[in-house]
């Protein structure tokens, strides 16, 4: 998100929020909560000014909390309610088992992204495409590594052309975007339509439209939000443009089935035809399945590109690392070739991408849950309904006592610990692992499904960058300013030169 529209942005959120100060209601005083310490003010009228500061002091607020009570609880205030942080993998365990009807998952996301006003299922109730995205995405994660690779490749050579003798400038996030969402619907929607250049706009761009619409519409009392998001989103329109690309390829593929069955020799295997084969109601109709898509691409786009453009500053900020990346990359490509086992080979690329995650992770928190009705920690703490709780992934993951020298960055922080004969300690240290100590993709029944997919998209494009271009900032250039907004990390893009590589 470029830089002038999250200056806009921010301008426009403190201007709400003072105006929600009047509108909203206040922080109510609950013996319970009381209890619990707080960073920032506690005070119903004052605690506003805390949960105004949180947006842009976050990661120092969580620090601090966290290192007074560990193991323990801190909260801190946001605009509407109190947020109660859980500090120590006990306490995370406690939110990690709790059922959904006590702790939802669901409510706190809605809240955040405004869902019902952006996303916008039909049936929201149906969670068949969890369903397909655990089972078919991520048990397919090797048959379809072919088709992955190809199209980040092809990818690449359209939106980066280089020679060895001239320096290409690239402006990095955006055409990151571009590449991962292409490769991502040849698995989501097949070709052409993955390679359709409006197409994949769509997709980018109704990504960041959902955060930014949400974030706006989340300031205004619920009497307003429908207004608002009819005067200022242009969501609704979008939503109709994907329909209209998949609805020739959608009828298609239905006549197909009401003549052969669920299968016939040419049957695509992807994304679209798993959700067809599935779908009930109103869910299996043209627009059902184009929300569905959209959401998913919602879902995929914006947090693999990011974590891949951090990876990229991270390695320009460190270029010491790059000789011995590529050394690992040649190495494995010589005796696997360009596979997903040559991928699960790549322990230094793996490592980076996880250290990246853990320094430059773009959510503070983890696991944010919202208490449907009242819920007692194993501490013996009970925090009141309506009360949000979350982990501090932010300061959990620069713990000491967890990852020595946690404020450094070490690239190879993983692969070293990978080092060891043991598999369980081998797997426990993947990017893809997940634990009370690596919150990246949360943890538990509702950690993130695509993860396998998405981290090894990550590495497939991180070794093709690392074996066949030279990369570098333009000159005098360096990573540029990161702002943060809701605790959320908004990374701002950088020109990145390329060539290829000069062996």
């Amino acid at each position: 998100m470029p830089d002038e529209i999250i200056l806009k942005m921010s301008s426009l959120v403190g201007v709400l929020f003072v105006v929600s100060l009047f509108i909203g209601r206040y922080f109510k005083g609950d013996p319970t909560l009381d209890a619990i310490p707080t960073v920032g003010f506690s005070d119903p009228i004052l605690s506003y000014f805390s949960a105004l500061q949180f947006n842009f002091d976050g990661v120092r607020m969580l620090k601090e909390g966290y290192q007074k009570t560990r193991p323990g609880l801190f909260k801190i205030a946001n605009a509407r309610r109190w947020m109660v942080l859980a500090a120590g993998s006990g306490l995370i365990e406690d939110i990690r088992k709790a059922p959904d009807d006590v702790l939802s998952r669901n409510e706190p996301t809605r809240e955040a992204i405004q869902s019902e006003y952006t996303l916008n299922i039909l049936n929201p109730s149906d969670k068949y495409s969890t369903d397909i995205i655990r089972s078919k995405l991520m048990r397919d994660v090797a048959a379809t590594f072919k088709e992955t690779r190809e199209e980040l490749v092809m990818a690449m050579d359209d939106l980066i052309p280089t020679r060895e003798d001239k320096w290409v400038k690239v402006p990095i996030i955006q055409t990151l975007q571009r590449v991962i969402c292409r490769a991502t619907n040849r698995i989501f929607v097949g070709v052409p339509l993955c390679r359709d250049r409006d197409y994949l706009n769509l997709n980018v761009t109704y990504a960041a439209n959902v955060v930014k619409f949400g974030m706006i519409i989340s300031l205004f009392p619920k009497p307003l939000k429908l207004v608002v998001s009819r005067m200022l989103s242009n969501l609704p329109s979008q939503i109709q443009q994907e329909i209209e690309f998949i609805k020739p390829m959608v009828e298609e593929r239905f006549a197909k089935m009401q003549e052969y069955g669920e299968d016939w020799d040419d049957k695509p295997n992807d994304l679209l035809m798993w959700h067809m084969s599935e779908a009930k109601g109103v869910e299996r109709s043209v627009e059902g399945l184009a929300r569905r898509l959209l959401v998913i691409n919602f879902a995929s786009i914006h947090s693999t590109s990011t974590t891949l453009t951090q990876v990229l500053y991270r390695l320009l900020a460190n270029p010491e690392y790059i000789e011995p990346l590529r050394q690992e990359v040649d190495s494995v490509i010589t005796e696997e070739g360009w596979t997903k086992a040559g991928m699960d080979k790549m322990h230094k690329i793996d490592s980076f991408i996880r250290e990246t995650q853990r320094v430059d992770g773009f959510n503070l928190l983890s696991m944010t849950r919202l208490a449907l009705r009242p819920f007692t920690f194993s501490n013996g703490v009970t925090v009141p309904a309506g009360t949000f709780v979350s982990i501090p992934a932010s300061a959990t993951h620069t713990d000491e006592s967890i990852y020595p020298n946690a404020e450094e960055f070490d690239g190879f922080r993983f692969a070293k610990l990978r080092e060891s004969k043991d598999d369980k300690i081998t797997r426990r240290h993947q990017t893809v692992s997940t634990s009370s100590e690596n919150l990246a993709f949360g943890l538990g029944k509702h950690t993130c499904p695509g993860r396998f997919f998405a981290v090894n998209e990550m590495k497939a494009l991180f070794a093709h960058i690392i074996a066949n271009y030279d990369f570098k900032f333009e000159e005098r250039a360096r990573a540029p300013r990161e702002n943060w907004i809701a605790g959320t990390r908004f990374i701002g893009t950088a020109n990145v030169m390329f060539r290829t590589r000069r062996k």
